[in-house]
């Protein structure tokens, strides 16, 4: 469960009615700059696994700091910018060697907001899937086994890292929810079939007139595609 939300008291709400049905929670960059690590320490203390969604990207000595310091929180997961090349996620993955219970480490390739006509303003010429599996590659060669992908990329990068990558799929929509700001989605049931590890579900969930429903259905719609 992504907990996109601006505050302490918004957070522990949702936790509140939706623990029953999500153990791991997302911490991202709009909590964390309002909370602080405390809102990290306050969520392992109600017994969740954290997701820290902070998408490191600077150059290599940066991240690498950034990441020995989060990994202090005893987060999980975390997330850096595949796009930050192979030096900054090597210097990355360098980072966590060594540490008994090290978090696993997720490149981001291509935001799920962004589209083909996103990808060409920003200078891109290859296709969404073209990015991401060229991006992919990078973080393998860089010992990168994590990654976080659209719903329409989760079957080539699955059959690019196996069975032992760990596929973070953000963009998760169910059956006639709104897309919002997203351009490249799927179900929860298509994205686990095409070999997601983890889906990322915020506002269909947060955003409901029953948040504990919602959840609820996804999870039961994940259990039936397993």
């Amino acid at each position: 469960m992504a907990l996109d939300v601006p505050d302490v008291a918004a957070a522990l709400n949702l936790v509140d009615r939706l623990e029953a049905s999500c153990r791991w929670v997302k911490v991202g960059l709009e909590l964390f700059v309002a909370a602080g690590p405390g809102i990290v320490e306050t969520l392992l203390g109600r017994d969740l696994s954290v997701f820290l969604d902070l998408k490191f990207h600077d150059i290599p000595n940066t991240v690498a700091g950034a990441v020995r310091s989060a990994s202090s929180l005893d987060v999980g997961m975390m997330t850096l910018h595949a796009g930050g090349g192979p030096a900054m996620l090597a210097a990355a993955k360098q980072a966590i060697a060594g540490l008994k219970n090290p978090p696993q480490l997720l490149a981001v390739t291509v935001l799920t907001s962004m589209d083909q006509a996103q990808l060409a303003a920003s200078g891109v010429a290859r296709t969404p899937a073209e990015q991401v599996k060229l991006l992919a590659a990078g973080g393998l060669g860089a010992g990168i086994n994590g990654f976080v992908c659209s719903p329409e990329e989760v079957a080539s990068l699955r059959a690019l890292t196996g069975p032992e990558g760990v596929l973070v799929v953000p963009g998760i929509r169910p059956a006639g929810a709104d897309a919002g700001d997203q351009k490249r989605i799927a179900t929860p049931a298509s994205a686990i079939r095409d070999g997601a590890s983890y889906l990322v579900v915020g506002r269909p969930i947060t955003q409901a007139d029953n948040p504990a429903a919602a959840a609820e259905a996804i999870v039961q719609e994940i259990s039936a595609a397993i």
